[in-house]
C-alpha cells in the first residue's frame, strides 16, 4: 500500500474519531466521565427545539432623556457653585429642557460663557423671568435626544447581554429590534419567573442621605421639605417571611450611584446566618465613599434599589478602602439575583416587558423527532436511489453521505454552534446536495470509461475533471450561507449555520473520502471494469 493511502487513511480516521468523540456527550452523557465533558459539550439545541423563554422588551428611552437630564442638572448646579456665579435657582422645564435662574445680567452671561464651554449639547433658548429675575432656558438639542435614545437601547441590551451571562443560560438569543425594542431568547429555562424579575429590573442603585428631622406623615400633605422625598424600607421577616415597609424621607440627591461599582458579591453574615451582598467601588467611587462618610459621621444614609430602601444604616465612622454592603433579610437566591444586577450594571432606563411567550420542551421533542424522520426518510431514498443507478460506485457515495451526516453534527458541537428547526431543515437539504458532488463525478468517470480507458485512469480523470466544477458549485453556495448567517436573523441564521458546516462536509467527503475509498480498493488490483 502506497504511503499516501495509508496518510489519508490515518486522516479520515482521525477526523472519523474525532466526530465521535464530540458526538459522544450528546448521545450518552450519563456514561462519560468528568474529563471528557468538560473536552467537549453537547450540541446545544435551540429554543424552538428545547423550549425556553422568548421575550420581546421595551426600552423607555424617554425616561433616559429625563434621566440625562436630571445628571446634566447636578453637573450645572456643582459647576456654578465651584465658579462662584451667584443664582437663584436651577430646575426642569421638560424631559429635555432646564432653566437657571440668576439675579442680573452679569450673572446671566456668566452663565451662557460656562453653558456654551462646558455643555455644548445644550442649546440656549428663549430667556424669560419675573419679579426682576432672569431666567435662562437651555435644551438639548435634537441630535443629542436621538443620541441618547439610541446609547440607552444599546446599554440595555449590552446589560442584559451580561445578566444573561451570568445567570447560566447557554447559547442565548439577544438581538435589537425596532421601535426601541429588544428581543430575548432563552433555551432551556427552568424558571421563567426568575429570568423576567431579572431582565426585568432597572437595578439603579443610589445611595442616600436621610432627612432625619422630616415628618413622613408630611408627605400625604405634600408638605415634605424641599429637596427631599417619600420612600419605604423594605424588612422581611426571618421566621414568617412577612414584608413590612417602614417609609422614611430622603434627600432627593444622591451622593452616590452603582455606575461608580465594581464588583458585587454573596457573602454570609456568620452571626445570624443570613446572606448579604457585598459591594466594592472602583477608584472614583471608593474616593467619592470615603468623602461622603468622613463628612456625614453620625447621620443615616439609605442604600436604595429601583426607589426601594434595602437598609438605611448609621454612618459611625468615616470608611475608607471602598466596600459596603447591602443586607435586608435575603433569602440566598434573591441576594445572589442582586448581585448578578448589580455586577452587569443597572439599565439606563426602565423596560417593559411586550411580549412573554413560554414554548414547552413538548413541542421541541415534537419537532426533534418529525426532523430526525424527515432526515432518515431522505438520506433513505437518496441511499436507495445511488445503489440503483450507480451500483457499486453509489456504495461508495453512501458511506461518504453517512460520514458526511456525522461530520456535519460532530463540527455543530466542536463549534458551539446551535441546532434550530430550520437547521434541521438545513441538514435535510445537505443530504440532498452531498451526492451532487459524487453525481458529478461519477459521470465523468462514465464518460472516460466509454473512451476506453482503464479503471484507474478514469478515476484519475473522474475526479481531476469534475473537481473545479465541484469547488465552484459549493463555494457560490457557501457565500450565499455565510450572508444568510451575517445578516439573517433566527431561524434565517439557524438554517445558514448547519448549511455552511454541510457545504464543507460535503466537500470533504465526496472529494477526499470517496477518492480515498476508490484507491484503497483498486490499489495492488488489476481491474478490469468497474461498477459504476
Amino acid at each position: 500500500m502506497s504511503n499516501s493511502i495509508k496518510i489519508r487513511g490515518v486522516l479520515v480516521l482521525f477526523c472519523l474519531l474525532l466526530a465521535l468523540a464530540s458526538l459522544a456527550p450528546t448521545l450518552m452523557r450519563d456514561a462519560l466521565p468528568g474529563w471528557w465533558l468538560k473536552a467537549f459539550d453537547p450540541i446545544h439545541l435551540g429554543l424552538d427545539l428545547q423550549g425556553g423563554m422568548h421575550l420581546v422588551l421595551g426600552v423607555d428611552v424617554d425616561k433616559a432623556v429625563e434621566s440625562r437630564l436630571d445628571s446634566t442638572i447636578d453637573q450645572v448646579d456643582t459647576l456654578l457653585r465651584d465658579e462662584d456665579v451667584v443664582f437663584k435657582r436651577i430646575e426642569r422645564l421638560s424631559a429635555e429642557a432646564l432653566a437657571i435662574t440668576v439675579y442680573d445680567q452679569q450673572a446671566a452671561a456668566e452663565v451662557d460663557a460656562l453653558m456654551q464651554e462646558n455643555f455644548s449639547s445644550l442649546e440656549a433658548m428663549t430667556v424669560g423671568g419675573e419679579g426682576g429675575y432672569i431666567r435662562k432656558n437651555y435644551r438639548f438639542s435634537d441630535r443629542e435626544i436621538v443620541q441618547i435614545k439610541d446609547y440607552a437601547v444599546r446599554q440595555a441590551l449590552e446589560t442584559m447581554r451580561n445578566r444573561v451571562d451570568q445567570f447560566g443560560v447557554s447559547e442565548p438569543l439577544l438581538q435589537r429590534q425596532s421601535d426601541n425594542r429588544i428581543l430575548i431568547q432563552l433555551p432551556g429555562v427552568k424558571d421563567p419567573q426568575r429570568a423576567v424579575d431579572l431582565l426585568g429590573k432597572t437595578a439603579r442603585l443610589e445611595f442616600k442621605l436621610v432627612a432625619e428631622n422630616a415628618d413622613p406623615s408630611l408627605a400625604a400633605k405634600g408638605q415634605l421639605p424641599a429637596g427631599t422625598s417619600l420612600l419605604y424600607e423594605r424588612r422581611v421577616d426571618s421566621r414568617t417571611g412577612q414584608v413590612t415597609e417602614i417609609p422614611l424621607v430622603v434627600y432627593e440627591r444622591s451622593v452616590l450611584t452603582g455606575d461608580l461599582l465594581s464588583d458585587a458579591q454573596v457573602r454570609i453574615d456568620t452571626r445570624f446566618n443570613e446572606p448579604y451582598v457585598a459591594i466594592d467601588f472602583n477608584a472614583v467611587g471608593a474616593q467619592r465613599f470615603d468623602q461622603v462618610t468622613a463628612a456625614n459621621v453620625g447621620k443615616r444614609m439609605a442604600i436604595v434599589l429601583d426607589d426601594t430602601i434595602y437598609s438605611a444604616p448609621s454612618i459611625r465612622e468615616r470608611i475608607s478602602g471602598g466596600s459596603a454592603q447591602i443586607s435586608g433579610s435575603f433569602t440566598e437566591q434573591e441576594a445572589t439575583d442582586l448581585a448578578i444586577v448589580l455586577r452587569a450594571g443597572s439599565l439606563p432606563a426602565p423596560v417593559r416587558i411586550l411580549e412573554d411567550r413560554t414554548v414547552g420542551p413538548s413541542l421541541g421533542h415534537d419537532s426533534i423527532a418529525q426532523g430526525i424522520k424527515s432526515v432518515l426518510i431522505g438520506g433513505v431514498l437518496v441511499i436507495l436511489l445511488m445503489l440503483v443507478y450507480y451500483r457499486g460506485a453509489g456504495l461508495v457515495a453512501n458511506v461518504a453521505l453517512a460520514l458526511n451526516v456525522v461530520f456535519i453534527l460532530a463540527m455543530l458541537s466542536l463549534f458551539k454552534a446551535t441546532l434550530t428547526l430550520p437547521g434541521l431543515a438545513g441538514i435535510v437539504l445537505t443530504v440532498g446536495m452531498a451526492v451532487d458532488a459524487n453525481v458529478l463525478i461519477f459521470e465523468r468517470v462514465r464518460e472516460e470509461l466509454r473512451h476506453g480507458k482503464t479503471a484507474r485512469n478514469a478515476i484519475d480523470a473522474g475526479f481531476a475533471k469534475a473537481f473545479v466544477t465541484i469547488v465552484d458549485a459549493n463555494i457560490t453556495t457557501l457565500i450565499a450561507a455565510l450572508v444568510l448567517f451575517q445578516f439573517g436573523t433566527g431561524p434565517v441564521k439557524g438554517f445558514a449555520v448547519t448549511l455552511s458546516i454541510g457545504i464543507l462536509a460535503s466537500m470533504f467527503t465526496a472529494i477526499f473520502v470517496a477518492r480515498w475509498i476508490f484507491d484503497l480498493f483498486l490499489e495492488g488490483r488489476k481491474v478490469e471494469k468497474l461498477s459504476i
